[in-house]
């Protein structure tokens, strides 16, 4: 027989949507595209779809602890993800679980639905601030969640790389701010052990960007869990980014999904 050697494995420790465009659903979707294994931590479930977001339920902590246990003694990620996380005390459940684990860490750290639903209480984010972006690879707020990190406003490129400092600051390796947000072209700040980088992007008219903050820190970590360096991986995964929503299919009656089936570079 055949000797098959096992794909990378990343795991995802995020809320659910059921609609599949966001959360632990398109994260899954964007590691099968990426060629590694997912492996999922459930730490909400939401009732929505897309058009709007109808109930929000966060798991009990120690219930995350668990998934996380058995997903890490089992099969030894390569890299690993966090998203919408709910309140402070999972958020120290996630850091104290994750601190031990040793691989690289994507925090992507999701406050808001792209309807506006609140998916991390406001107590949660000195947890966040204090535990768990002081253990990370690297930070991927948008603008909202770069000014909630660093406690000043960011409305363009200088903004985002003043509020990158700021939350670089707060022990991470790297922070990527994401200008998706930013009137004109949606370039982002990466800042990465004191470099500085703009990665320019071109914005891609559509409706469809359900889950892109998701996909695009999953698709990150199943780089870094291949072993490409991390400037690399971030690069690659926005230029994959800006083809899935170029690719959009018409889903749903309002924001719906990039195609995370393309390809990616």
């Amino acid at each position: 027989m055949r000797d098959v050697q096992p794909p990378p494995v990343v795991l995802s420790v995020a809320g659910s949507d059921p609609s599949g465009g966001a959360g632990l659903q398109a994260d899954l979707k964007t590691f099968a595209t990426h060629r590694v294994y997912g492996a999922a931590v459930v730490t909400l479930l939401t009732v929505q779809n897309t058009t709007a977001v109808r109930r929000v339920q966060v798991i009990a902590p120690d219930l995350v602890a668990e998934q996380i246990d058995a997903v890490v003694e089992d099969l030894a990620p390569r890299a690993i993800k966090t998203g919408a996380l709910g309140n402070a005390a999972v958020v120290r459940a996630v850091a104290e679980r994750l601190a031990r684990v040793g691989v690289p860490l994507v925090v992507d750290p999701v406050a808001v639905s792209k309807h506006g639903a609140p998916l991390l209480e406001p107590d949660a984010v000195d947890a966040l601030r204090t535990k768990l972006v002081p253990i990370a690879t690297l930070v991927t707020p948008n603008a909202a969640e770069a000014a909630q990190l660093s406690g000043r406003p960011v409305r363009d490129i200088d903004d985002a790389l003043r509020a990158a400092e700021a939350i670089a600051a707060l022990g991470p390796r790297a922070v990527l701010v994401k200008g998706g947000h930013f009137s004109g072209e949606p370039h982002d700040v990466l800042l990465e052990n004191g470099r500085v980088t703009v990665l320019h992007g071109r914005r891609v008219a559509t409706q469809r960007t359900h889950g892109t903050g998701c996909a695009l820190s999953a698709a990150i970590a199943a780089r870094l869990a291949r072993g490409e360096p991390l400037a690399d991986a971030v690069e690659r995964a926005k230029r994959w980014l800006e083809r899935a929503l170029v690719m959009a299919p018409p889903l749903g009656h309002g924001i719906g999904p990039p195609d995370l089936a393309q390809p990616p570079p």
